[in-house]
């Protein structure tokens, strides 16, 4: 877990130049993680990376502790997922296709794949990537957070504070979430067996292909109740086992290129950062944090 030095932090709040081109490049990896898992490689994971990292840099004064500096970071991510969240849901038509932010995904930007692939990931490990797009979306963005901190990058404290949830009503959260991305791994183990299970295939017949949190249910529902299925499964191992050490996935190019390198920061802030001061724009120290509307 990479940390950063509260003078870095401090000079940062102050105006220097460095010292925020500092905490973007150490923090964007962190940011964009989170951001891509919760979205599930929604085609906007871009837009609300950048979006957030501009808004830390301009919201620094708010900062009371910059000690505090990662929880406080942590929270305004998950409060600009939230906020793209309910844009979605407002702007999603009434037919029901899009109603699950994460079936608005960009191909080239799944998430889960760019998991696999960047952090060559194989096995039970894989496995419980994929499942990840089983997840609705409140589960997505409890996993956004959890996933991190089994992983090594996070602290439960940052977590809690990210969530706006007591450390006891983190474990619940987290606890359910893991309950369900376990249920989801074994969906993905049975959908994967070769052959498939006849009666599995019937309930699957009119299935479009995309991972729900609707169909997660209905194929779990028959996992458990075929003996073929449930004793064709994998003994899982425990999640946490298997993220233990993995890393951040890295950014990609397009990403990075609109930051280069943090030079392009200093002319992105004052024109896509509301004013400081105003409710939409000035973090608290510790958690909510008001998003400003994303333009469309």
């Amino acid at each position: 877990m990479k940390s950063v030095s509260v003078a870095v932090v401090e000079a940062a709040r102050a105006g220097d130049p460095a010292a925020q081109d500092e905490l973007v490049a150490l923090h964007l990896p962190l940011v964009y993680n989170i951001v891509g898992r919760a979205l599930n490689g929604h085609a906007d994971v871009d837009d609300v990376v950048q979006e957030t990292m501009l808004r830390v840099i301009n919201g620094l004064d708010g900062l009371r502790d910059p000690a505090s500096f990662r929880s406080w970071l942590v929270a305004i991510t998950m409060n600009q997922i939230r906020s793209h969240c309910r844009e979605d849901r407002l702007e999603a038509p009434v037919s029901g296709l899009q109603e699950v932010v994460g079936e608005v995904a960009d191909p080239e930007a799944d998430f889960v794949d760019l998991t696999i692939v960047r952090l060559g990931l194989q096995g039970q490990r894989r496995e419980a990537a994929e499942a990840t797009r089983w997840l609705d979306e409140g589960e997505q963005q409890v996993l956004s957070l959890w996933w991190l901190e089994a992983a090594g990058e996070l602290q439960r404290a940052e977590v809690a504070t990210a969530l706006e949830l007591t450390p006891q009503h983190t474990a619940v959260r987290i606890q359910r979430t893991k309950a369900q991305l376990d249920i989801a791994r074994g969906v993905v183990q049975a959908l994967a067996a070769h052959p498939r299970c006849p009666r599995l295939a019937e309930v699957v017949a009119h299935w479009d292909g995309v991972p729900s949190a609707l169909w997660r249910k209905r194929i779990a529902r028959h996992v458990r109740e075929c003996g073929r299925c449930t004793g064709a499964l994998s003994a899982l191992v425990p999640a946490e086992g298997l993220l233990v050490g993995l890393g951040l996935v890295p950014v990609g190019a397009a990403l990075l290129a609109r930051w280069g390198g943090g030079a392009g920061l200093h002319a992105q802030s004052v024109a896509h950062t509301a004013p400081l001061g105003t409710p939409a724009a000035s973090p608290a120290a510790h958690g909510s944090h008001a998003a400003r509307p994303r333009g469309r």
